[in-house]
């Protein structure tokens, strides 16, 4: 069972996403508890890669309200990802051509463990966007006539 914590509407607008992957991350106790009651925003994270290791930057964990001052957490620290080496290197790879970058796609729950959705994209121009939207226009309207032709 999955639950959805965050998603990020804005990756798939601003990038045509061509493989998705899936990690865990290495968060502290404070973290998973404010996870847990929604205080999170992946609407600016992405994933690098440095030296060798998965790293999630930009993804905003509020603190946890009832915590100590010596338990908190920094709410835009990166965070560790925890991939296999193959993919490690099969992403860095990916990642150093030029325009491909590792956007945020959502954070979920599976089996009681944090996990984070991130694709490879290739960033869209504004042309390209336009193009989307108007595609996702004249489908939502085709499927509103074929709808309505049908309760006759």
């Amino acid at each position: 069972m999955s639950r959805d914590v965050a998603t990020n509407k804005k990756a798939r607008r601003d990038f045509h996403i061509s493989d998705t992957y899936e990690a865990g991350i290495q968060l502290r106790g404070t973290e998973v508890k404010s996870i847990r009651e929604n205080k999170v925003n992946i609407s600016d994270a992405y994933v690098r890669i440095e030296k060798l290791q998965a790293f999630l930057y930009g993804c905003d964990i509020q603190p946890w309200q009832t915590a100590g001052e010596y338990f908190q957490h920094a709410p835009k620290r990166p965070r560790k990802l925890l991939l296999h080496k193959r993919e490690i290197l099969k992403l860095a790879q990916a990642a150093d051509e030029k325009g491909y970058t590792l956007p945020c796609l959502r954070m979920y729950f599976k089996n009681r463990r944090v996990k984070i959705e991130f694709g490879l994209g290739k960033g869209k121009s504004h042309p390209d966007q336009r193009q989307d939207l108007k595609k996702r226009v004249e489908l939502r309207e085709a499927e509103r006539e074929i709808a309505r032709f049908n309760r006759r």
